[in-house]
């Protein structure tokens, strides 16, 4: 007894001995003006403006702000997130645009790091260390890079899929991150909805709106005019001419560009094809198989995403991974995906850019080919047991 305890408290020192030397390394690394050019500084900027009672969609306030920091001529970065949410980036209205990039990025580190043991967990623990490949995995990395949401999305799923049978309130309640890009889980939240229906177990969605509840009773308490300043800024052409490299972004624009309603035309067709998924699957649904492949199909089919918000796939792609370790089968596709993701990341090539657009079929077709039933094992066995 006394041995475990101390290996609990050895653990811990571990862990906060690794938290204290990421924020040391990063408080010497990072500069203001760093934090101004990362997607970062529009969720400081919305912190600030909250914890000050001010309008987080304010583009004339948020933009004094991160000009203020260093944004310098670069485009301004303001959050087109939902109230709901907000809450979790309130925070970073109590801090300096360093102190608080310093915070994020431990933040995201801690997050991803128990995101991958999680999924460790699910798979039962195996020998291998493949689950390490998270670290390497592009969207994960650029998402840590810009200090996106994505990663906080990830650690969310990761919990629904350990507790949505054995803790559901707290599985619901983990997917509040969810709330603040709700755009990619159109799929997913119908399904969900449909599934809690069907299970008659109202305890997830008790658990997710207490959290909606509590993050938007918070982010009311300092502005109650925020849901009408997000109404108008989604009006205005701020967020309607922004671009994004998706497959719903280029429909719009080689069909109709005035024609905002083409890019929701994927999701909806997403959310059908989902619907029959489920229902014809009901009676054997299974979140970490049904469920990842249509998490791919939603995350594919948003109206607009861009690589950062692909680090939600991760659980997808190492499932994946685990499938074909077991089916001795060879994990030459997902080394030439993930290779070719990381090369244009370190490219620099732009996050708009539509050389980004495969990234989405890619994991998807890694999915299906990984998760397949009627392969045979193959040659490749060794190379699989190398990685």
């Amino acid at each position: 007894m006394k041995d475990s305890r101390w290996r609990s408290f050895a653990a811990a020192g571990i862990v906060a001995g690794g938290v204290c030397l990421l924020a040391a390394i990063f408080s010497v690394s990072f500069t203001g003006q760093e934090a101004a050019t990362r997607d970062f500084i529009g969720y400081w900027a919305a912190g600030q403006q909250i914890a000050h009672g001010a309008n987080p969609y304010d583009a004339g306030e948020v933009l004094r702000l991160e000009k203020a920091v260093g944004l310098g001529k670069l485009q301004i970065k303001i959050t087109p997130s939902p109230p709901v949410g907000l809450a979790l980036v309130i925070p970073l209205g109590f801090l300096g645009a360093k102190s608080g990039l310093v915070f994020w990025s431990v933040a995201q580190l801690g997050c991803l790091s128990i995101a991958l043991w999680i999924l460790w967990l699910l798979e039962g623990k195996p020998s291998s260390r493949i689950h390490l490949f998270g670290y390497l995995f592009a969207p994960a990395l650029a998402c840590l890079m810009a200090g996106q949401l994505g990663i906080f999305c990830l650690l969310g799923i990761s919990v629904f899929l350990l507790w949505h049978e054995r803790r559901p309130f707290y599985a619901g309640a983990a997917l509040l991150p969810m709330t603040l890009k709700p755009h990619l889980f159109l799929a997913v939240g119908l399904v969900l909805l449909f599934w809690v229906v069907w299970r008659s177990s109202p305890r997830i969605l008790a658990g997710l709106v207490t959290a909606m509840g509590a993050s938007s009773g918070v982010v009311l308490l300092f502005d109650p005019e925020v849901w009408a300043q997000y109404i108008a800024m989604m009006h205005s052409n701020l967020i309607q001419d922004r671009f994004a490299p998706t497959l719903s972004a280029y429909l719009r624009l080689y069909i109709a560009p005035a024609a905002v309603w083409l890019e929701y035309l994927p999701a909806a067709m997403a959310c059908g094809w989902a619907l029959w998924y489920f229902w014809s699957r009901r009676d054997r649904w299974n979140w970490m198989e049904h469920g990842l492949l249509v998490l791919l199909v939603s995350v594919m089919c948003a109206p607009y995403a861009w690589l950062t918000d692909e680090a939600v796939l991760l659980p997808a792609v190492l499932v994946g991974m685990y499938r074909v370790i077991e089916a001795r089968r060879s994990l030459r596709p997902i080394a030439v995906f993930g290779a070719a993701a990381l090369i244009e990341l370190y490219a620099n090539v732009r996050i708009t850019s539509w050389y980004y657009t495969w990234t989405t079929p890619a994991w998807l077709a890694w999915y299906v080919y990984a998760t397949r039933r009627s392969a045979a094992p193959d040659s490749d066995a060794g190379v699989e047991a190398k990685v």
